[in-house]
């Protein structure tokens, strides 16, 4: 997703005591940032971060990781974070670390110490061109990068609109043996209960576009 530059982002952001520019420090040690042994999720792309933020609003014994290359985009997630707990009646969030990290590091950023056991990517970037596809979040490669720190018994929890990334993800996923549990290809109107709805989303799903979704579990 591109975000115009947000001049205003990074020293709003510095002034942020759950964003993190250098996750490295932390590798291994998440827990001790949350300061408990809540179970950890993280979110890759996180872009405007109204997910993750609902996430944590409903969910507070579990802590949330959300990592973007962008620190623009990190900072409307911030601004994005604190609307959505101020308009529940809460204080700013305990359980949400905004993270500063280009996925092709993030073996750097997280260990299997970490005991990460849900991992969500939603709406990434599909990358059509042939000589870009490498950088998909759900490449073979990233994929394999991604056992490093997920724990046996984790789940990727995967979303988009594009069906082109969607079919080639179900590969990447099958090649890298990944078990894929569940699958539609049309979400809204699937079983799955209490999805939350990104604005990316609610904009694709207006246009008439299904959801295509998908649960992977490590083999």
């Amino acid at each position: 997703m591109r975000i115009r530059k947000k001049k205003w982002a990074e020293p709003e952001l510095s002034e942020c005591r759950y964003y993190i520019n250098d996750p490295e420090q932390y590798r291994g040690r998440w827990k001790e940032f949350f300061g408990n042994d809540k179970p950890i999720e993280l979110e890759i792309g996180c872009g405007k971060c109204t997910f993750i933020a609902e996430k944590a609003l409903k969910n507070p014994d579990t802590n949330y990781i959300a990592v973007d290359i962008k620190s623009d985009m990190l900072g409307v997630g911030r601004r994005n974070v604190e609307r959505i707990f101020a308009e529940a009646g809460k204080s700013s969030p305990d359980n949400v670390a905004l993270v500063r990290c280009n996925v092709e590091m993030i073996d750097k950023a997280f260990s299997a110490q970490d005991g990460i056991a849900v991992m969500y990517i939603n709406f990434c970037n599909p990358w059509p061109r042939l000589k870009h596809q490498k950088r998909r979040l759900t490449y073979p490669r990233k994929l394999n990068m991604y056992r490093d720190f997920l724990t046996k018994d984790a789940v990727i929890y995967f979303k988009t609109d594009d069906d082109e990334l969607f079919e080639d993800s179900v590969g990447y996923f099958e090649e890298s043996h990944y078990h894929i549990r569940y699958i539609t290809r049309d979400l809204h109107n699937s079983d799955i209960t209490g999805n939350i709805v990104t604005e990316h989303e609610q904009m694709f799903t207006d246009e008439g576009i299904p959801i295509k979704y998908l649960e992977a579990t490590l083999s």
